[in-house]
């Protein structure tokens, strides 16, 4: 299974809720670079609008198709590609893994109106960064495509379920090693980053400082063989160290 670098999931301003991947970077002094890919002129043509009128956000091309997706990926080399999951000539999964895999510093989030979790767990798989509802206000998805750029990722509780429900169905379930090579108190940092916790929610939860956090972090980063807070989760649904009444 291929799991991507960061893992963004949007479903509605009521629903989601935040799961912050601490970063040091600060706020990027370069404008965030968006492709637009979907059949559907007018879609497109309204989300274009709506992000020109951002100072922070460039919109640098347009595809209608998944082929076209990708060509444009390789040549413009955008920061995100919004991608429709249904595409004419090539569907947005297929067009997704070959621009992760060509283009690994292009982000692909998927914008689409289906939100099973067949579609999701197929568009994670195929390496996408994270999965917007269309169903979005569109002033969430302008704050959804800020955060992404500055801070994070979302994960909302519905989704996570969902995650959860898919993953477990293709582990192997494997976890023993694990659960030994991992402490007790890295477990519960594990659980309680499913729950969506930011680095200073969870210091406060167990009454440590966020530096002792981040050191618990490495080390189960290290233990799990990931690089960052949403690959930890993701392991951590597979191999059963997170449970569906960690992320409420």
């Amino acid at each position: 299974m291929l799991v991507p670098p960061t893992l963004f999931l949007v479903e509605s301003r009521e629903s989601y809720r935040c799961f912050r991947e601490e970063r040091s970077m600060a706020a990027p002094k370069k404008k965030l670079t968006v492709l637009i890919a979907d059949d559907q002129t007018l879609f497109r043509e309204g989300i274009k609008d709506l992000l020109e009128n951002e100072k922070t956000i460039s919109v640098v091309g347009e595809a209608a198709d998944g082929q076209e997706a990708v060509r444009l990926a390789k040549k413009l080399k955008p920061n995100v590609i919004l991608m429709d999951i249904k595409l004419p000539h090539m569907d947005g999964v297929t067009a997704t893994r070959m621009v992760r895999t060509e283009c690994p510093d292009t982000n692909v989030l998927i914008l689409s109106s289906f939100e099973d979790e067949a579609h999701v767990m197929e568009s994670i798989q195929a390496g996408a960064n994270g999965y917007l509802s269309k169903m979005l206000p569109a002033s969430e998805l302008v704050n959804a495509l800020k955060t992404f750029a500055n801070e994070g990722v979302m994960i909302p509780q519905p989704v996570m379920g969902k995650l959860i429900q898919g993953l477990r169905q293709m582990s192997s379930s494997t976890a023993e090693a694990t659960l030994v090579a991992l402490t007790k108190t890295e477990i519960k940092v594990l659980a309680l980053l499913g729950r969506g916790m930011s680095n200073k929610e969870i210091a406060a939860e167990l009454g440590c400082s966020v530096k002792t956090i981040k050191n618990h972090l490495n080390s189960i980063f290290q233990k799990l063989d990931v690089s960052n807070r949403t690959e930890a989760v993701v392991k951590g649904i597979e191999i059963g160290l997170i449970s569906a009444e960690d992320s409420r």
